[in-house]
């Protein structure tokens, strides 16, 4: 994939179509155990800041949210999701599965640049804007996280996910057993992603973190997905229903105690948009 200094700005036929050969990758990718668990505790860790007794239909903007992953969750719940993604067989897919889940009316797809959003996107005032998985396709994380931020309104929950840059070395210690790997790993924050054939940028929480808070977020949540997952060599076994509802639910227990989250392959931060607290609860 093409790696843009102002965001992911693919721009070019074969940057998209890398994305749409890899379609069938991704679907099982998403329907193994560690992406079943990457997108069930991402949603709890949505919901701890959007549900309550007052749960109200919210408009949320899942940015680069691929084939509806995470928006189908949302719209389910009964909120509104605009998908905004470059690749059109992500959104056709996403489209597909809103249509079978009776969900066509709550989710909306827009194929844009996501450095370049349509002006009624850009000036949308959101409650809620998902920037998850998108980091590790930029160069410039600061940049992509304050256009992220525009279209959401004052006091309206942000939620970003990215690959854990702690994790890396600690992945290749226990799943290739290859101690100078992971040492080189210490001071890397490269990684080939062979799915959709490109290099990936890792972040730390701590950057991001910071990079939030100068660009006025405030209340930052730090979370951690699949810290035990991915760690666990025998892979056949996560996909014994019994096991993996165990793995699941230690997961879920986990995600906000230390020290797991620092260690979990991904992170995920919520934050809010700095001004007055906003429609979105949290």
């Amino acid at each position: 994939m093409a790696r843009w200094r102002g965001g992911y700005r693919p721009g070019m036929a074969e940057t998209s179509e890398t994305f749409d050969t890899a379609m069938t990758a991704w679907r099982e990718w998403q329907e193994a155990p560690w992406g079943r668990i990457r997108y069930a505790v991402a949603e709890m860790n949505l919901m701890r800041h959007l549900d309550g007794p007052a749960a109200e239909e919210l408009r949320v903007l899942d940015l680069a949210g691929g084939d509806g992953g995470d928006a189908l969750r949302l719209a389910a719940r009964g909120h509104h999701v605009t998908v905004v993604d470059y690749a059109p067989a992500m959104l056709a897919a996403a489209e597909t599965r809103a249509a079978a889940a009776g969900l066509s009316e709550r989710v909306t797809c827009v194929r844009a640049d996501v450095t370049a959003l349509p002006s009624g996107i850009a000036t949308g005032e959101f409650d809620v804007v998902l920037c998850h998985n998108l980091l590790a396709y930029v160069d410039d994380m600061r940049g992509t996280l304050a256009t992220a931020l525009a279209p959401l309104k004052s006091g309206g929950l942000f939620s970003v996910m990215a690959l854990n840059r702690h994790s890396a070395p600690l992945n290749i210690a226990v799943r290739e057993m290859d101690p100078d790997a992971a040492l080189a790993a210490l001071d890397d924050d490269r990684l080939r992603n062979t799915m959709f054939d490109t290099e990936l940028v890792l972040h730390t929480a701590e950057e991001v973190t910071g990079a939030l808070q100068e660009l006025g977020c405030r209340d930052v949540a730090h979370y951690g997905i699949r810290g035990f997952c991915d760690y666990i060599t025998d892979d056949a076994r996560k996909y014994d229903p019994d096991y993996y509802a165990r793995l699941e639910r230690l997961e879920l227990a986990t995600t906000a105690r230390p020290p797991y989250m620092h260690t979990a392959r991904l992170f995920q931060l919520t934050a809010r948009k700095g001004g007055a607290q906003g429609v979105a609860r949290g």
